[in-house]
Formats: structure tokens, C-alpha cells, sequence
């Protein structure tokens, strides 16, 4: 544990105390040595099966040899470039395989998507965000309890958890509206009924949501939950986000989640898994929605940053959706997650009541005490007890009582079926 130790003391010494959480026992974290396919090795060499894929980024795998080769190429060749001045090729490839896998996929070749390209998810937002506000002319938007779309001061007004807002709500211009997040088909009259009252009482000019919520505790809401969303918005004249940063490029069992329901948003968040590693995101838009809302350059963009478009990031995120597609992780996500779905379904607690639900390779097991009551305080030793037997998983939701299985969609039923083994045991 030497190595540990000396990693966690220099962050104790020199990083933020706000960022990692170390316990004074030792228990948590681990330091990450190296990772491949489905697996990370620890600084003193020892073996664990993630079931996080870090955050929903490796869907091709950890360390992709594919897309490992693709960024060596870029980065001994151009390795970087002057985003939204001199362009280099990449950038035009990926903004076309974007707009084909998105817009032109949706509408049959009748419609094509324009891009903006980021570092970071939340930025990604914060473009779309944007582009609601000049193509419609409106500052309200109208976004969901238990969202989680970043920290930056523009995402942080259509973040929920006031965990994260409360220390800077005064610098906050809070044009952010919330709604409750429905559960069941139930609650979608009520739902619709909310939505309308807020489009009435405020200046919206667009709804933000996640077609699964992934960090709000993987909250599934009904099928018509979308098609609601799209109604209401056209009825208004407000734009559709979806931030598909988590659930896209094959999460739920479709390249994206909105397909589940048959949806085409306005606007659609990428990042994540979009490279497999490296900081890159996007914000798609409908190709006449964003020349609406945006003007063309005179030399001075209103919206960039130094690393637009990065090089490296761009020849990663070609060689991702390659592997993805050549892999044929779309269809293996989803006939895994069904496997995943029932065998979590099965899993017993004497202690605790269990609660599964998932679609395609999102799943979450919700930990409950008898009375019905978070098992916040329960379910961090439960994932600390599964990361010493070898297994990575994360707690999700607002109350941490939701453990989150997002593998790398590379993984195996064998694999699975270890993992669910050993947390059954654990459980009962």
C-alpha cells in the first residue's frame, strides 16, 4: 500500500480538500494504475472488474487499442489546432458523422444536424442553453427534480441538487424552472398540468431533460414521458434539449436513449463516452435550428474556447463510434441489460428492501429500509465491501442509496453474473 499512501498524502497536501474523498481508515479510493477492456489495476497491481466504465466514458473499453492508435496517430501528427480559427479535417469529419448519426439518421436523410463542440459535458449544455436563448428569444427554461446537467454557473441554474447550487445561489441567474421527474405513466396528467402553468407563468423558450436520469439515482420515467415533452414544446414554440451525455452511444440498448421513445429533440448533449477517454463534447443541433439562432462568424465567435474541437479528440471519437458500431455494442447492450435487469430483480436482503430498474447497460439497484426510508448510510460499506472483493461500482441519487451498474458495454454475462454473486452474498 505504499504507493497509496504516497499518492493520497500528495492530494491531501496539494489538491483541493473539496474534490477527493479520502477516509482516514484507508477504505476509499483506490488509485488507478492503468485500465483495459473492463478491467483497472490498482498502484500495487491489484485486479478489478468496473462496473462504472468511469463515469459511463469507456463504452468501447478501457484503453480501446483501436482508439488508443487513432489518438497516438493525431497526437504525433497535430496535436493541437485553433478551434474556431484555423480548422484542421477532423473537425469537419466528426461534425458530419455527428449530423449522420443523429439528425439525418432520425428523419431518413431529410434533415442534418450542425455542431458545437466542447471540452466538457457540462459545456455541452451550456451551448444549448445558448442556442434556445438566441433562437427563441426567451431566457426560461424548464428543467426537472434530480437533474444533473454540470457545474457550471450556466448549468447550475437547470442542475437540481442543492447540494451542489446552495453555495452559489446568489451569483446564480436561476432561469431554471423545475419539474417534478415522473415515475410511473400515472403521473404524467399531473405532470402535463405543472408543465402548462409554467409555460404560462414564465418566458420558456425551452425544456431540458435527461431521458434517464444516471447521477439523480438512474430515474426511468414512462415511454410518453418524451412524447409529452415534444408536444408541449411545439405548442409553445420552445426547444427540446436532451442531454444524452450518459445515455448515449449505445448505454441504453440504441445508439441513443430518445430512440427508445421514438423522439427527436432540437438539441442533443454529447460527451462521455463520445471519445473513450479523452475531453470532448458536443452540442447537435437541428441544422435550421441553429443557423436560426446563430449568426455567421465575421471572425470573432460569440461562443468558443481554445481547445474547440481538439484534435486528438476528434480522431478518438471517429475511431469510438467505429468501434462501437464494428463491435456491435448497440445490440449486446441491449440483450445484456435485459440479463442484467432480471438477474438484479432476483437479488435478497433480509435487512433491506431492493428496488432494480434499468434499460439496456444503465442499471440501478435502490437499497430502502424497512420503513420504506433511504439506506443512505448502508449503502456506501455495501460498494466498499464490493471494491475490496475486486468490483467498482458508485452510488447514485440524491440520497446515495442507488447502486449504479454502467459498465463498458464490452462486457460479458460471465462477468456480470460474478458481479451480482458476489454483491448477492454481500446482501443476504
Amino acid at each position: 500500500m505504499k504507493k497509496t499512501r504516497q499518492v493520497l498524502q500528495q492530494l491531501r497536501g496539494y489538491e483541493s480538500r473539496n474534490v477527493t474523498h479520502i477516509d482516514a481508515d484507508g477504505s476509499w479510493p483506490i488509485v488507478w494504475e492503468r485500465a483495459r477492456g473492463v478491467h483497472v489495476w490498482d498502484a500495487e497491481g491489484k485486479k478489478y472488474l468496473d462496473l462504472t466504465a468511469a463515469f459511463g466514458v469507456a463504452n468501447a473499453g478501457h484503453a480501446n487499442p483501436r482508439v488508443v492508435r487513432a489518438g497516438q496517430r493525431q497526437m504525433a501528427t497535430l496535436l493541437h489546432a485553433m478551434g474556431d480559427v484555423h480548422p484542421h479535417p477532423l473537425k469537419a469529419q466528426l461534425a458530419r458523422e455527428l449530423s449522420r448519426i443523429t439528425f439525418e439518421r432520425w428523419r431518413g436523410g431529410k434533415a442534418t444536424g450542425k455542431v458545437i463542440f466542447c471540452n466538457s459535458g457540462f459545456e455541452a449544455v451550456e451551448a444549448a442553453l445558448k442556442t434556445a436563448r438566441l433562437a427563441t428569444g426567451k431566457r426560461g427554461v424548464i428543467a426537472f427534480k434530480g437533474a444533473y446537467h454540470g457545474l457550471g454557473y450556466g448549468a447550475l441554474n437547470v442542475t437540481h441538487r442543492e447540494h451542489f447550487r446552495s453555495a452559489f445561489r446568489d451569483q446564480l441567474g436561476e432561469f431554471g424552472q423545475f419539474a417534478p421527474f415522473p415515475a410511473h405513466d400515472t403521473d404524467l396528467p399531473q405532470l402535463e398540468k405543472e408543465l402548462r402553468s409554467l409555460f404560462k407563468k414564465h418566458s420558456t423558450g425551452a425544456i431540458l431533460a435527461e431521458p434517464i436520469q444516471a447521477r439523480g439515482g438512474i430515474n426511468i420515467p414512462p415511454t410518453e414521458f418524451l412524447p409529452l415533452l415534444r408536444r408541449l414544446c411545439d405548442e409553445n414554440g420552445a426547444l427540446l434539449i436532451l442531454d444524452e451525455i450518459y445515455t448515449g452511444f449505445g448505454r441504453t440498448g440504441a445508439w441513443f436513449a430518445c430512440e427508445h421513445s421514438s423522439v427527436m429533440p432540437d438539441l442533443i448533449c454529447l460527451g462521455k463516452a463520445l471519445t473513450g477517454g479523452f475531453p470532448l463534447s458536443a452540442c447537435v443541433g437541428r441544422a435550421d435550428v441553429m443557423d436560426a439562432a446563430w449568426p455567421a462568424s465575421t471572425g470573432e465567435a460569440i461562443h468558443t474556447s481554445t481547445f474547440l474541437g481538439h484534435p486528438v479528440g476528434c480522431a478518438m471519437a471517429l475511431a469510438q463510434i467505429a468501434e462501437i458500431r464494428r463491435l456491435k455494442l448497440v445490440g449486446h447492450s441491449a440483450r445484456l441489460g435485459q440479463k442484467l435487469l432480471a438477474d438484479l430483480s432476483q437479488l435478497k436482503s433480509k435487512d433491506w428492501i431492493l428496488k432494480t430498474r434499468g434499460v439496456g447497460l444503465i442499471a440501478g439497484l435502490e437499497l430502502c429500509r424497512r420503513d420504506g426510508s433511504p439506506a443512505s448510510a448502508e449503502t456506501m460499506p455495501v460498494i466498499k465491501a464490493m471494491l475490496h472483493r475486486g468490483f467498482i461500482l458508485l452510488p447514485e441519487g440524491e440520497h446515495g442509496n442507488v447502486i449504479g451498474f454502467t459498465p463498458p458495454l464490452t462486457i460479458t454475462d460471465l462477468q456480470l453474473r460474478e458481479t451480482l454473486a458476489a454483491l448477492g452474498d454481500l446482501l443476504a
